[in-house]
């Protein structure tokens, strides 16, 4: 029986443990290396299926703006694969935009992993993966249901097994528009490019010192966790653009020993420890007004990971 509608499908965010931009191509693309996890703070979706070929947007939070990836995903896929179906789509709008955290990209990938099912195309997820590209340089990654080294301009994704681990998450009122840093002057372009298996072998040792008790001892090795690898190459430039960042950074590292920004957005994390419970934390009354916050844990694989193979 073919489906009619998808209920409550996730969009979860990501953070990059590092970002280098390692060169930069002759028609303005960056080259990137990075390796990026996926949290549990998510937008929710749903999907409804259309016979008269419509696609229409509502906004069940804030609203969002009037073309967004998610509908040009699904556009796309519709204009890719001839279908005369459409979808009504709603979405409760959860991860802050302009945060770095990749919450648009992921409900791209959210759409055309939910209308592949919904519209029963069967796309591969290679396939999905393609057409994800010309979306947006995290919308691969999101498609792809695996924490991922990513290279290239997003398109080249090594599936990564990492160990699971507790981020706190803040991110200021402000927000960063990615455009605004990367057409920095100041931006450094010419990082020097790093080898997978370094990053492995620094995974395999930060996953090896959690104190799973959880009674402090551990405190001070909590100094990055995965993210103690490398640093974000855009940090210096998203920290003259929105003084805030830095605030939220130190504000974090005197919490939990260190921190670091995610993506091109103004989302700050700390690494807190990979046991069962964080390290530490922070009670809701100390986080600053306009501020916000969460403690997140990673997670292993996409939530719709199965939905393509």
């Amino acid at each position: 029986m073919s489906l009619s509608a998808l209920w409550d499908v996730p969009a979860p965010a990501k953070l990059n443990l590092f970002l280098h931009v390692v060169g930069q191509r002759p028609d303005g693309y960056h080259l990137l290396q990075s390796a990026l996890n996926l949290i549990d703070w998510c937008d929710n979706l749903h999907f409804e299926r259309r016979q008269d070929g419509q696609l229409a947007r509502h906004d069940l939070g804030a609203r969002l703006p009037e073309v967004d990836l998610c509908l040009r995903a699904a556009r796309a896929l519709q204009q890719a694969s001839g279908s005369t179906l459409g979808a009504d789509i709603s979405i409760d709008k959860r991860v802050p935009w302009g945060a770095g955290l990749g919450g648009g990209s992921s409900d791209a990938a959210t759409t055309l992993l939910a209308l592949n099912r919904l519209w029963g195309l069967h796309w591969p997820r290679q396939r999905l993966q393609a057409l994800a590209l010309a979306l947006g340089a995290d919308v691969p990654f999101f498609v792809g249901g695996d924490n991922a080294w990513v290279e290239g301009i997003g398109e080249r994704l090594t599936p990564l097994a990492l160990p699971r681990q507790w981020l706190a998450v803040v991110k200021p009122e402000q927000a960063i528009a990615t455009a605004a840093v990367f057409g920095n002057p100041m931006l450094r372009r010419n990082s020097e490019p790093v080898i997978l298996a370094g990053f492995i072998a620094h995974a395999a040792r930060s996953g090896s010192e959690a104190d799973p008790g959880g009674d402090g001892a551990a405190a001070e090795r909590v100094d990055g966790g995965l993210s103690g690898f490398g640093r974000n190459d855009l940090q210096p430039v998203a920290e003259q653009l929105c003084p805030e960042v830095s605030q939220v950074a130190h504000w974090l590292a005197a919490r939990f020993g260190n921190s670091r920004m995610s993506g091109s957005g103004s989302a700050v994390y700390a690494s807190a420890g990979t046991g069962d419970q964080a390290l530490a934390t922070w009670d809701e009354t100390e986080l600053p007004p306009h501020w916000l916050g969460r403690m997140c844990r990673s997670l292993a694989h996409h939530p719709l990971r199965a939905w393509a193979d």
